[in-house]
This record gives C-alpha cells, structure tokens and sequence, in this order.
C-alpha cells in the first residue's frame, strides 16, 4: 500500500552559506540542502542538529527556499542553550538537517484574500507562504508583530491599505519589493509600528470589508501560542476561515515519542 509521507524527509549535511546576527538575539542561516528546497512548502520545518556533543536536535522553521540553487532559509532566536550553540557556527561549516517536516499550509481558491500573521520566530513561515503566492500572482496581506527588534530594518509603506490606525506605516522591505503590502505591531515602541497586538491590526483592516469580502477572507497564523489563540478567537468572532501552524517543543520531529502532541478540538471531538 502506497504511504504518502513516505520517501518526503530527509537527512541532509548541510553547508552553511551565510550566518548573520541580528539584534534580539536573531539569527539568519542559509544552507545548501538541496532535497529539503526540492521538498519543503510553506509551513514546513527542519529539525537541526546544533552541535556535536548534543545528539537532540532542534527545531527550526524555514522562513524561505531556493529551488534552482538547493537553498534553505531559516530565522532563529537564540533563546537557550541549543540555539545558542547553533548561533556560533560559521560559513563553511557543515551541520545536519533533518527535513521539511510538519503539515503545510492549505491554500483555498475560495477564499482569494489572505491575511498572514506572523509573531516572532512565527515570522518565517508567513514569508514563505507570502513568496509562494506571490509567485501565483498572489499578494496577500501580511501582518508580523514582535517584543524585540525585527530581524530586518524597517521602512514606511508604499503600499497604502484601508484601517489602518494613523501613523502605522512601518513595513517589511523584501515584502514592499514583492509588491505585497505589511504593518507591524509591537508593544516596544518601534517606529511607524501598532502600539498593540497584530489582531488589533487584523480586526480594523477586517471592519473595512463588507459581508461578501469578509467571507472571501482566510487567516493563517504562526507564533506564540497565546497570539494563535487571539487569531484563533478573532476568526470565530467574524466567521473566518483560519489555519494556525504550531511551534512545540520535541524530540525525534516525526511523531514516534508523541512528545510534541498538541490536544485539539475537531468535529469529531478531541483528537492529538
């Protein structure tokens, strides 16, 4: 009997490329991987291994691939003592990757506008998904928030969008270059940023739109838990179709020790 999953993970030495630091602790390493870029899809994961002496991998979202050159994209906070060891690697050195692991996300042709919220290291997955529609002539509408310096330098928008509070203009260069319009939410005070939550930035773009726009809306999420949960709420609040991708904690990355389970409500109950 054919196994779909089989044959789709992959372990792979990879060639670090570039490794910059950010402020915040961030880090941004590209690799050479070329079967996880062959295979990886908005909202995938890696599962790396940070150093020799600890066999216990980590893992690590991909923020964006490079089919034709087999490059993989990952951003990262250096937030305990494993990230912290993978942040001392340097161009040239070779680490291994286990992946694209985790489900995609799920792009509906009924649903043609899409809001993309990312916070913190649930950025990433919001910029792959971004450049994957964008590359179907897709501009979706990307909202990030952060408690620390974006991992980018900001700019003022171009891109004009309607709600928008006065004063939010702080936008994401690569995305104002892709022609996809963004804003930012921070409660640190940034520059041209919502003073608030990203679903404060959602919710007044959302009172823009009448009935027949509103049900064209689907949500996807990646961050903190308690901001999918905000996400989670404010698509029952309007009736929203909503995807939500989890970060967890784990160990073997491929559902063998059930460490990383999550329970979840489904139309037929609780399920993992």
């Amino acid at each position: 009997m054919h196994k779909p999953h089989r044959d789709t993970i992959f372990v792979e030495d990879a060639t670090i490329l570039e490794h910059t630091a950010h402020p915040g602790d961030q880090h941004i390493m590209t690799v050479h991987a070329p079967q996880i870029a062959a295979h990886a899809k908005p909202g995938s994961f890696a599962h790396i291994t940070v150093h020799a002496l600890r066999p216990m991998r980590r893992p690590i979202s991909i923020m964006r691939v490079n089919k034709q050159r087999g490059e993989v994209e990952f951003l990262y906070k250096a937030f305990g003592e494993g990230t912290a060891l993978l942040s001392q690697h340097k161009a040239g050195e070779i680490i291994s990757i286990l992946g694209p692991i985790g489900t995609p996300f799920v792009v509906h042709a009924d649903k043609p506008r899409r809001v993309l919220i990312g916070g913190g290291v649930g950025i990433p997955p919001m910029i792959f998904l971004a450049d994957s529609l964008r590359q179907e002539k897709i501009k979706p509408f990307v909202i990030m928030g952060s408690e620390v310096p974006f991992p980018f330098k900001t700019q003022p928008s171009t891109l004009m969008l309607p709600g928008m509070p006065d004063g939010v203009i702080a936008a994401m260069p690569l995305l104002e270059d892709w022609g996809i319009p963004s804003r930012l939410a921070s409660r640190q005070g940034y520059p041209g940023c919502l003073d608030g939550y990203v679903t404060d930035l959602a919710r007044a773009w959302l009172n823009t739109l009448d009935d027949k726009a509103r049900n064209e809306v689907e949500l996807f999420a990646c961050g903190p838990h308690p901001m999918l949960a905000a996400v989670a709420a404010l698509a029952r609040e309007f009736g929203l179709a909503c995807q939500v991708s989890l970060e967890e904690f784990m160990a073997c990355a491929v559902g063998g020790c059930a460490g990383c389970t999550v329970e979840v409500q489904t139309d037929k109950g609780t399920a993992m």
